[in-house]
């Protein structure tokens, strides 16, 4: 007898879609893992299928394609955005690179999801959104990578925000805490050249902050004033390059970002609000600090404990007042029922999966994801704005309203 199951027993086929994934460093790893769990956990309606990894040193990537089961390597994006069996493409390359092949790709009716910031200018994120907004209208979707939004505890927050607790938002509090620069002999990188990487500590943590809180909120940044500083003006010069580590070259260069951001700024429903963006907090690895007080309430995150939310019900009798610590592992949570049993927390990389199963999900059913490209820009405006009142000393710097982003 045939060992075979009978075709009533197999599960019906999923129509898939073809990625296309450019970078193989730290990011890219983390978003092939993503896609690959998506698939597992989710059930998604599309069924992604790992088609092509591009990037320009072959060996590498052949390295990472085997590690991760991508079934084709492509050392020229544009050779990969061309396939015929690519269906989106997955943008984890320096910042950059991010306008051109976005916009290459959309053009070629590619679906794009965009590691962030959007872009290294305004007026890159400008022509980025202009492009995801003709390809909509061909239905062809768009995202930007804000991964730290669907950490369950903060998809809670904002729910709870969404349904009242917090009631009117007055305070905003938040710091992204690194230390991976304080040794002064730590080589220069791609992400100390402003070419390369549009600027330093803000763009490369602080929009994840700026991002978390309006996610949170529901609300915008209108303006802000702002200091940064760079503390090591120059550095090695790096030899072999290997993600995000380098060996020591000769000569030394020149820093040309920020090492620091801190900023206050005023949020559209009126709460003040304050910001820290550092790769110079020593002993602090990645640690994510955000909290909202409101008239009914607060929240308090902090991503060194992800799986917690700490809940503070203003309007609860005064014996239970104090803050509350919520273990966010329950299936009711969101994203957490794909996962397991209460009180087995999730880690960095899920946030990922939540990413790739989510974009997955609007493609499927014909809607648009979200954080969009308009909300990438969005997001590009407000790093510019700190940039722009810290070169004037401080002064307070209005940011433009969305329905004029265009």
């Amino acid at each position: 007898m045939s060992s075979e199951p009978s075709t009533t027993d197999r599960a019906p086929e999923r129509r898939s879609l073809g990625i296309g994934l450019i970078g193989y460093s730290f990011m890219g790893q983390a978003h092939s893992q993503g896609w690959r769990n998506a698939r597992s956990f989710f059930d998604p309606q599309l069924t992604p299928r790992l088609v092509a990894l591009g990037g320009r040193d072959a060996g590498a990537a052949n390295d990472m394609a085997r590690r991760f089961d991508w079934a084709h390597v492509e050392t020229d994006w544009r050779a990969l955005i061309t396939r015929d069996d690519v269906d989106l493409v997955d943008i984890c390359t320096p910042g950059d690179t991010h306008a051109e092949i976005a916009i290459a790709a959309l053009e070629a009716g590619k679906h794009v999801l965009c590691e962030k910031p959007l872009a290294n200018s305004v007026e890159e994120a400008v022509a980025m959104a202009r492009a995801a907004e003709c390809a909509r209208a061909k239905g062809v979707r768009s995202m930007v990578g804000f991964t730290y939004r669907r950490v369950p505890a903060v998809a809670y927050a904002r729910q709870l925000v969404e349904e009242g607790l917090v009631g009117e938002v007055r305070h905003v509090r938040a710091q992204y805490l690194q230390d991976w620069l304080v040794d002064p002999e730590s080589p220069l990188t791609w992400r100390l050249q402003k070419e390369r990487a549009g600027s330093g500590a803000l763009g490369d943590v602080g929009a994840h902050v700026v991002d978390l809180t309006q996610f949170i909120t529901g609300e915008r940044l209108t303006g802000v004033s702002a200091l940064t500083e760079t503390f090591v003006k120059e550095r090695p010069l790096p030899g072999a390059v290997h993600g995000l580590s380098a060996e020591v070259g000769e000569g030394r260069g020149q820093v040309t970002v920020d090492d620091a951001a801190i900023f206050i700024g005023r949020f559209s429903g009126g709460a003040l609000a304050t910001f820290e963006a550092t790769r110079f907090a020593t002993g602090r690895k990645n640690s994510i600090r955000v909290e909202i007080n409101g008239s009914h309430g607060s929240l308090s995150f902090d991503f060194e404990d992800m799986n917690v939310l700490h809940v503070h019900d203003a309007t609860a009798p005064g014996p239970r007042s104090g803050f509350t610590r919520v273990l966010v592992t329950e299936e009711t949570h969101p994203y957490v029922a794909a996962w397991w049993p209460p009180g087995h927390g999730l880690g960095y990389e899920h946030g990922f999966t939540h990413q790739a199963a989510d974009l997955l999900a609007a493609i499927a059913e014909g809607r648009d994801p979200s954080p969009s490209f308009a909300d990438g820009l969005g997001i590009q405006r407000v790093l510019a704005a700190v940039e722009t009142s810290a070169a004037s000393g401080a002064a307070w710097t209005p940011i433009d309203p969305p329905e004029i982003s265009y």
